[in-house]
């Protein structure tokens, strides 16, 4: 690739960044319930069933120890719902004609991508920070320092990364935006089958082997260990594995879905 051919992809790319970014500013209303669900069930989990979970939770019982194992589920639950809009995002734009008219442009065309996902994973750090600030105000309490917080913010990002693809990819395969607000739903509901809200231990056999061998659970389990000084052990290494492996699956399916021709 020649020098000129990076330049053009970048500014290609950074135009793609600066359109997502403002429609995020101009579309308020599609990053506000990406908040609000995450903090309802934080409230309601910690408040409604926090004291009678917390119990069961290390043997120390209460409501305090409850929302410390709660947030790493609830964060995830922040990352998967902001693939709703990034997915609504670029069915929109494929289905509306925009992608359409940019094919006719000499134009990068993987920076019609990269513009959704890097807008999306500003959008989410957003709506990540706001959930944790709540968390914080009903008694979470982290232990890490600063490369603790680095190493969760890294791990947090490289999730953000994995599961904006998919939605990128969701937003493609989608035939109308309605289509598309709901395929992330899915991902909703993996960490509701996974450690986040419960430990894997207190589950049946069968389910408890699915919980622990799904891409989420190892991600809660390394923010836990990063947050609040629990073992870590070999759940840091799988967690990333998992989130490469989605990220580079998901980049290559939408990219080739987006360079196939219309009719083909």
């Amino acid at each position: 690739m020649s020098t000129t051919t990076v330049k053009n992809a970048l500014t290609d790319s950074s135009m793609m960044v600066r359109r997502s970014l403002k429609h995020i500013i101009r579309y308020p209303s599609m990053t506000i319930p990406l908040v609000i669900g995450p903090i309802i069930f934080l409230l309601l989990f910690v408040y409604v069933f926090g004291g009678t979970l917390g119990a069961g939770i290390g043997g120390s019982g209460g409501r305090g120890a409850y929302v410390n194992y709660v947030t790493p589920g609830i964060l995830l639950l922040a990352v998967a719902g902001a693939s709703t809009a990034t997915a609504v995002a670029v069915c929109t734009d494929m289905t509306e004609g925009i992608v359409a008219r940019f094919r006719t442009m000499s134009i990068f065309r993987p920076s019609l991508l990269a513009g959704h996902v890097v807008g999306s994973m500003v959008q989410t750090f957003l709506s990540v920070t706001i959930v944790l600030g709540v968390a914080a105000l009903v008694g979470f309490r982290p232990e890490a320092g600063a490369l603790g917080w680095l190493g969760a913010a890294a791990m947090l990002a490289l999730l953000t990364f994995a599961i904006t693809w998919i939605a990128v990819l969701m937003g493609l395969v989608s035939e109308n935006p309605e289509m598309a607000s709901n395929l992330p739903m899915l991902l909703m509901i993996l960490p509701f089958f996974g450690s986040g809200f419960v430990p894997t231990d207190s589950m049946p056999a069968w389910l408890g082997w699915i919980a622990r061998n799904q891409p989420f659970t190892p991600v809660m389990e390394t923010l836990r260990g990063l947050l609040l000084g629990t073992p870590v052990g070999h759940q840091a290494w799988i967690a990333v594995a998992w989130c490469v492996g989605i990220a580079a699956a998901a980049c290559w399916g939408a990219t080739t879905l987006l360079n196939r021709e219309p009719g083909r």
